[in-house]
């Protein structure tokens, strides 16, 4: 670990160790895991755009292109596991400093690493919704329905995009069948995520300021902040006083408020808070040797 990093980290441990504290996370979180983000280092943006709410409802044809695309994203996001930085933040919750977590990625490896107490800002893509008529199933009963009727349905997969897709040509599109809502039988389904171009939920939104809120600090991991979506919760803790602390590489669009900024991976980052604020066991002290008073020889208490 570079020197500087090292003690950046050694301040970060010493500002965790009053507890009270709620996590900010963001896709650079989960690169590690082999899941890209827009903007970070492996930043999607540069070769693909994502899908707006606006096209998803508007065109059928772009649904059937998301879908088809999703289809197979599901079966590599399905397969992403956890990295140390996840499994980390579950071990600080443990330890009783991470009092809850405020996630804006959608792969739900914050809890497959053992954390609870997520709130998931732009929801799940294990959950499907249909927004003809509000049923909600799980992902794994969609992927059944979609390989039935898609029996032979394997093109190849030349890449993972953050939000669950990957990258098809046309001719791969028209190959693939749509399912409707099992419920309803409309052609509406999506995944119960947040688009772009989409309003999160107020009440999960208020769920989160009061999250930040009720922090004594507000630890910002793997988020660009380029987006007012997780932006708000620190500028509403610098205005409230709260210290904010960011860990990510690259520069973000919340650094002017944080009191402490460290640009390395979170992976080597998060294990080494992990040793530093751990609590060592208990040293065992041998039974202690008295006798009566006025005795000679010792007993054993």
């Amino acid at each position: 670990m570079h020197e500087g990093t090292a003690e950046s980290c050694a301040g970060l441990a010493g500002l965790l160790a009053g507890g009270d504290v709620v996590v900010l996370s963001g896709a650079g979180l989960s690169t590690e895991s082999g899941i890209p983000d827009y903007r970070g280092p492996s930043g999607a943006l540069v070769r693909t755009s994502p899908m707006t709410y606006q096209t998803f409802t508007g065109d059928p044809l772009a649904r059937r292109r998301y879908w088809a695309r999703s289809f197979l994203g599901w079966r590599r996001m399905a397969q992403t596991r956890p990295n140390a930085g996840h499994r980390a933040v579950a071990q600080l919750q443990r330890q009783g400093l991470v009092t809850g977590v405020v996630t804006q990625n959608v792969d739900g490896l914050h809890q497959a690493g053992g954390a609870d107490r997520v709130v998931e800002l732009h929801g799940s893509l294990a959950k499907v919704i249909c927004l003809g008529c509000g049923d909600l199933t799980s992902r794994t009963e969609l992927d059944r329905r979609m390989a039935w009727a898609n029996p032979r349905f394997d093109a190849r997969v030349t890449a993972l995009n953050p939000d669950g897709d990957v990258d098809l040509s046309d001719e791969e599109i028209d190959r693939f069948r749509m399912v409707e809502c099992s419920a309803c039988a409309g052609d509406t389904l999506k995944p119960d995520v947040v688009f772009f171009g989409e309003t999160v939920p107020a009440d999960r939104v208020q769920q989160c300021f009061a999250m930040v809120e009720k922090a004594r600090l507000l630890l910002v991991l793997g988020s660009s902040l380029t987006v007012m979506s997780g932006r708000r919760f620190v500028i509403r803790a610098a205005k409230l006083g709260i210290p904010v602390v960011i860990v990510n590489q690259g520069p973000t669009r919340g650094d002017t408020y944080a009191a402490l900024s460290i640009d390395a991976p979170l992976g080597v980052v998060l294990p080494e808070l992990v040793r530093l604020t751990a609590v060592p066991p208990a040293v065992a002290v041998p039974p202690v040797a008295v006798g009566p008073v006025g005795a000679g020889s010792p007993v054993t208490a």
